[in-house]
């Protein structure tokens, strides 16, 4: 070798692992949010210093050396000591004051967090709000978001995490749809109505399956992942659905419809890397939103 390892700098082994875990240098540079040529010169700079190749290309991308492989373990190590010293540096802030980033929910966000972070705002001007309003999981472990809004319990290490309570849900049709179609009363009858289903989400049709009714995801004849969008599609009078009770019940255009059949709920957990816990204004950002969703949940 060229150099000794303690010579890497860490970009050089970012860029090496970014291109270990999307094969390409294009896909590794999108992750980084980086350039194409400088993700190839930085990888082309770690073969130099190590004095090995590290990727081999092939049809489909690039492909990790026997080197390469051999230096995967030895790199994440060296990820996971960079994460510690950044989670570590970030949780001894002690100024109230500084940036902290939420995400939750679409609907969650639309719908329950707006004042609570007006609240936040008028308590603690100093302290900056950054809302991530995302249904897909955001990674606290790599601080994509400092605290995370959750509708389950997140069961990654180094987390800490704290149940606020449930979230009752109620089905519901627009007046519109019970106009046209009736109420349905019985089983039979609810295998005759249209009803709202999602599209990749498999959570409805195990409901009903659960309940004894054996549907399909082509039972229901409109689909939609987005929590948004399926409520105006209930509320437009597409079919009966599914939403949280205390929102369709504020709802004077909807109607609640009992199926006869209990609903799950839905729990409510604050989630936070065990390290920013205990920053000051991530706390104090924690305790009002904490304060905030318990009037929501039961």
């Amino acid at each position: 070798m060229d150099k000794p390892l303690s010579s890497l700098d860490w970009s050089l082994v970012q860029a090496f692992l970014a291109v270990a875990d999307t094969g390409s240098l294009s896909a590794a540079a999108r992750s980084l949010n980086a350039s194409q040529p400088t993700l190839g010169r930085q990888i082309r700079t770690m073969e130099e210093q190590l004095g090995a190749d590290l990727f081999r290309r092939q049809p489909r991308g690039l492909e990790l050396t026997e080197t390469g492989a051999a230096l995967i373990a030895p790199a994440r190590a060296m990820q996971e000591a960079v994460r510690q010293i950044e989670l570590t540096a970030a949780g001894q802030q002690a100024k109230l004051e500084g940036t902290v980033r939420i995400t939750a929910s679409v609907a969650t966000s639309i719908n329950s967090l707006p004042p609570i972070i007006a609240a936040i705002r008028a308590a603690e001007p100093d302290i900056a709000i950054e809302l991530v309003p995302s249904d897909d999981t955001q990674n606290l472990l790599w601080r994509e978001a400092d605290i995370a809004v959750r509708m389950f319990r997140p069961t990654q290490l180094d987390l800490v995490t704290q149940h606020l309570g449930d979230i009752e849900l109620a089905v519901f049709a627009a007046k519109s749809y019970i106009a046209r179609r009736g109420t349905p009363r019985t089983a039979d009858e609810v295998m005759t109505h249209d009803f709202v289903g999602f599209d990749r989400n498999g959570g409805i049709v195990e409901g009903f399956r659960a309940a004894g009714f054996p549907v399909d995801r082509a039972w229901f004849k409109v689909r939609c992942d987005d929590n948004q969008t399926y409520w105006h599609l209930v509320r437009a009078g597409c079919g009966i659905g599914f939403a949280q009770a205390s929102l369709g019940r504020a709802d004077p255009d909807m109607v609640e419809i009992d199926l006869g059949f209990p609903l799950p709920v839905l729990p409510v957990w604050l989630t936070a890397h065990q390290a920013m816990r205990h920053t000051p204004r991530i706390r104090r950002v924690w305790d009002m939103l904490a304060t905030g969703l318990r009037p929501l949940v039961s």
